[in-house]
């Protein structure tokens, strides 16, 4: 993985992950700063390579009246603030083709949602920013089918691409993860596992969706073990009151524990 494709990143004597991480919605000043404090300062510790995630704004959603956001310019405003109070790159995930430029004004890498990653306009439209972009396979695809969607970055002038499994749909209320698509993919470019959305449990008849948040170390071992390049993680420190995908986030207070074991992992693994 050449992380001197994101800004401020440099590789660790360590060989560790880099990792993705923060709540899924920007809410407020006050909750963005707390969590990248917590977490940049686990991640110092840890040599991990870190990137601070926050969506600007939510455009998927199951209900009308779920939460999509505080206002693009104030959330983005807000990822700038981050990035430059802790030194840390950004990502956040654009919709439109209209957010690309506007999103790359403030952020590092522009993140591309699985439903949306067959867009070809979206896809080029991020490409074109210079920004690194980060695609997330649709559950509904193979492995195989994401070097089409990398393809079109390259062939838009931008060698900065990545690919983030998000599981794959399994019936209809839940997710898998076949692992045997990771080294499929880091054929294509670097890949991230992102674990908890991996462990969402989506149509609900509720309308909200839910997830296996025991399961997250589980899923985060096996990918640390088969090579990922990267980790993503949606963590809050109060996930039951979180404005979106509360039921399948990690707990903050849990992350150092967890990263600490995957540390240890990727050394073991290294070492082999």
């Amino acid at each position: 993985m050449n992380l001197s494709l994101i800004p401020n990143l440099k590789d660790t004597e360590a060989g560790n992950f880099f990792l993705l991480a923060g709540p899924c919605a920007i809410e407020g000043e006050d909750m963005a700063l707390r969590i990248a404090e917590k977490v940049v300062n686990i991640t110092n510790k840890l040599e991990i390579p870190y990137v601070f995630k926050g969506s600007f704004k939510k455009a998927n959603r199951s209900r009308i009246d779920s939460f999509t956001g505080i206002g693009d310019e104030k959330a983005l405003k807000i990822l700038k603030k981050v990035s430059e109070t802790f030194n840390v790159p950004t990502v956040t995930d654009i919709h439109e083709v209209s957010d690309a430029e506007k999103a790359a004004e403030y952020v590092d890498v522009l993140q591309i949602p699985a439903f949306l990653v067959r867009q070809t306009d979206l896809v080029v439209a991020a490409a074109n920013t210079g920004k690194v972009v980060n695609l997330k396979k649709g559950q509904f695809m193979s492995p195989e089918a994401m070097q089409h969607a990398v393809k079109k970055v390259h062939d838009s002038g931008n060698e900065k691409a990545w690919i983030t499994d998000r599981g794959t749909m399994f019936g209809y209320q839940d997710m898998i993860v076949d692992f045997r698509g990771i080294p499929t993919m880091r054929q294509y470019a670097p890949t991230v596992l992102d674990v908890t959305h991996s462990l969402q449990q989506p149509n609900q008849s509720s309308g909200v969706t839910g997830g296996r948040p025991d399961m997250i170390e589980t899923i985060a071992r096996a990918g640390v073990v088969n090579n990922v390049d990267g980790l993503f993680m949606e963590t809050h420190f109060d996930p039951a009151n979180a404005k979106s995908d509360g039921a399948n986030m990690l707990h903050l207070n849990h992350l150092e524990k967890l990263l600490t074991n995957l540390v240890t992992i990727r050394k073991t693994v290294n070492g082999l």
